[in-house]
């Protein structure tokens, strides 16, 4: 008999965004980071809830939510590292990090490219049927890793890394005109 995992499992009931805004971008990319591990963990629910139960109502929703996420707060995700904190470690001739912010824009297009196949796994969940469902093949579930699979150590190295030593580099107009663009850009 297979356990059923509850449905506030899979939905992320009292989910409460971290408090950081524009006026802290360094901040708000972290918080980001934070939202994106537990989408990661929200898709190992849903992956763990389709292999015990099966496909219901509230996997399509979690699908749904993931791919809300990864459509629309990932994109702009990279697209601020790559506009506000990864030239500005470039910048530095003397930084150690030049190799590693290199990987991490090679890492964003595999990632936006890894995301259109496992994207398609997921809308596959979200607009299933019960009586038309099945199962995640071996390529659906390899699709899924492959996605999964770039996001921890990127993250980290980020976190770690790359956002002090561009934060170093910015002074506090420079911070605030980062946070400004990011919020218009988003039409915020």
């Amino acid at each position: 008999m297979t356990t059923r995992i509850p449905v506030s499992s899979i939905g992320l009931p009292g989910h409460h965004s971290p408090g950081a805004g524009f006026e802290e971008p360094f901040e708000m990319l972290a918080a980001c980071h934070e939202r994106l591990l537990r989408m990661l963990g929200l898709l190992a629910r849903l992956r763990e809830h389709l292999a015990n139960v099966g496909w219901d109502a509230s996997a399509a929703q979690a699908a749904q939510d993931v791919m809300r996420y990864f459509d629309l707060a990932a994109p702009h995700h990279h697209e601020d590292e790559e506009r506000h904190v990864f030239p500005v470690v470039l910048a530095d001739p003397t930084s150690p990090l030049h190799d590693l912010v290199r990987r991490l824009q090679q890492e964003h297009l595999a990632m936006a490219a890894n995301w259109a196949v496992a994207r398609l796994v997921l809308a596959r969940v979200r607009d299933a049927q019960p009586d038309t469902w099945q199962p995640l093949t071996a390529s659906d579930q390899a699709a899924l890793d492959t996605f999964v699979a770039l996001y921890a150590k990127h993250a980290e190295d980020e976190d770690s890394l790359v956002f002090p030593a561009a934060r170093q580099r910015l002074d506090d107009p420079q911070t605030q005109a980062m946070g400004t663009e990011m919020m218009n850009r988003r039409k915020v």
